[in-house]
């Protein structure tokens, strides 16, 4: 009966772990979603994404794969021996004499006629090998003989200049010389070497063997070493298969498909890092410290929730929870769980609508992943620590549409159809046989994005009611009735019945914050049209680089969340 210890050599070795590194059991898994989302936001589709590309995506821990460190070092070992041989063994000073002697002798032996003779001697002298090929275009190509004596000289230069890019690339210090046909293996052989040793490299940092092509390794290492290679390649398949099958990733024949799992992964991923950036205060992970949420109103208590302020926390109650989670002791470990609030009066409620601009000018910088990131990070935020908060969100192009959040990631940039500099177009959208497919797409109509965003608003029972434009310039577009206008440069008229629906928002009660995108198109007009309509309901203008986007958001809706119950 074999013992414990015997156990343990009979887990190394045919389980391939390492005794003296085992990854702790709380350490947290591989990013796999991560990877899948980032494709899905750039491209809006996870059909371009194959098992290799979400490899590639995932970082996972080298030191955790036992055998993977000593096989890679084992065959850069092998791949640095063979090259250092190379370089010991050839020179490169007479090859390159031969090749220099061939292609004077190969150039003396060509008669031109007469009017190419002077290009010729040009392009001969100066080793220009492009106009030695535009020479042989103009002689007729191979039914002239001038032509047919160019290319021994076209290859000739070629071998030339590859001969010599050998020896600036690698120092020789042998003695052996070189033919011109061995030079050219050689500079082959040594370059496919130094990409190996590459792939192997990055393949030490990431674990991930399928940036190495086997079949060219195969070529200098022994069969063994290839075995085991695969072995491992499979070994880690299995594995990061596993881990996106337990993080929401579910293979399908049309390619990955993203579970709700998936979503709240990814969605805890991006808040994680925004609140990390957080300073500390004494109410949680707000920015500053929170005063009050209003008069205690009888003895009524709930549960802490994220944004509640521990003024208002019920002390006696919350201890007791405490220890009978904990039990009798000291010290007595209070978590969030335990919290008990007392109820104010004060019991707001936040209605927000998102207006996310999809035009043609999105696409540039790649701004609409920012959006896109920045709409599931705060809908994450909403349905993970605000679930009573009203949330919509609108995509904004010609026109405005309301979409579900499981659309977002979806979403894409119009393509631009008109590239006139100067665009005057009108349609009556009351036609019956004329539909948004008939119109142009990528434009942008603030003001139809407003107008959707006043009426969703204008329905909820609060008075907190904001609309959270995100945009990267002036609007091109709006309606006047049943009659939509697309003026490009923007027009005055577009400007005008946009401030309109801003004022009938600020009737309504309703504020605006604009994000306002840099762009390279961007200019002092647009940055003055961003404040006339925040200012014009008594809202604010961030201006900030894509990338911080969704910090930005996020941080304004638990300020302003904060702010309405302090």
């Amino acid at each position: 009966m074999p013992n414990r210890q015997q156990l343990g050599g009979v887990i190394h070795t045919y389980q391939k772990y390492d005794p003296k590194n085992i990854p702790s059991p709380t350490q947290p898994p591989p990013d796999m979603v991560s990877g899948a989302f980032e494709h899905l936001l750039a491209y809006g589709s996870l059909r371009e994404l194959t098992e290799e590309e979400l490899a590639r995506a995932i970082h996972l821990d080298p030191s955790q794969i036992a055998g993977l460190g000593p096989s890679l070092e084992a065959l850069r070992e092998m791949l640095l021996e063979r090259k250092r041989r190379i370089l010991e063994k050839y020179e490169t000073k007479q090859v390159r004499e031969t090749a220099r002697r061939e292609y004077r002798e190969s150039g003396e032996r060509i008669q031109p006629p007469k009017p190419l003779r002077r290009q010729l001697e040009r392009a001969f002298e100066q080793e220009q090998l492009r106009e030695l090929e535009q020479l042989w275009y103009r002689s007729g190509g191979e039914r002239s003989p001038f032509a047919a004596g160019l290319l021994p000289l076209i290859d000739r230069l070629g071998e030339k200049y590859q001969v010599d890019e050998l020896a600036a690339k690698y120092e020789f210090t042998g003695r052996t010389p070189l033919t011109i046909e061995q030079a050219l293996a050689v500079k082959d052989e040594l370059e496919t070497i130094d990409r190996l040793l590459k792939q192997l490299e990055e393949a030490s940092n990431t674990a991930q063997i399928a940036v190495i092509d086997i079949e060219e390794l195969a070529k200098y290492a022994e069969p063994g070493q290839i075995e085991q290679l695969n072995a491992l390649q499979q070994q880690i398949e299995d594995y990061v298969r596993d881990m996106a099958e337990r993080q929401g990733l579910e293979r399908t024949r049309r390619g990955f498909q993203l579970t709700p799992k998936a979503y709240r992964i990814f969605q805890g991923k991006l808040l994680e890092r925004i609140f990390s950036k957080l300073q500390a205060s004494r109410s949680g992970r707000h920015q500053v410290p929170v005063t009050g949420e209003g008069a205690v109103e009888l003895e009524r208590t709930k549960g802490y929730e994220f944004g509640d302020s521990v003024a208002n926390m019920d002390i006696p109650a919350s201890f007791t929870n405490a220890l009978i989670r904990g039990g009798p002791g000291l010290p007595v470990r209070m978590k969030p769980d335990d919290i008990v609030i007392h109820r104010t009066r004060n019991t707001p409620k936040c209605a927000t609508a998102v207006v996310m601009d999809m035009s043609g000018s999105m696409r540039y910088g790649g701004l609409y992943v920012n959006v896109k990131r920045m709409g599931l990070a705060l809908e994450g935020l909403i349905r993970r620590e605000y679930p009573g908060d009203f949330l919509r969100f609108i995509e904004m192009y010609t026109f405005a549409k309301l979409r579900p959040a499981g659309e977002l990631v979806h979403l894409m940039p119009k393509m631009v159809t008109i590239n006139d500099p100067y665009v005057r177009l009108k349609a009556d959208m009351s036609r019956d046989d004329l539909s948004e497919l008939h119109i142009p797409p990528h434009f942008t109509n603030i003001q139809h994005g407003l107008q959707l965003s006043r009426k969703l608003l204008a329905a909820q029972d609060t008075p907190n009611r904001q609309i959270v434009l995100i945009t990267d310039g002036l609007p091109t577009a709006h309606f006047d009735g049943s009659w939509l206008y697309l003026l490009y440069p923007p027009d005055p008229a577009t400007e005008a019945a946009t401030l309109r629906e801003g004022q009938l928002c600020r009737r309504d009660g309703i504020t605006i914050n604009l994000f306002l995108l840099q762009s390279w198109s961007q200019s002092i007009e647009d940055v003055r049209f961003a404040h006339r309509l925040a200012e014009s309901t008594g809202g604010r203008v961030f201006f900030t680089a894509g990338r911080d986007l969704d910090r930005y958001v996020v941080w304004d809706y638990v300020e302003r969340r904060k702010s309405i119950v302090g």
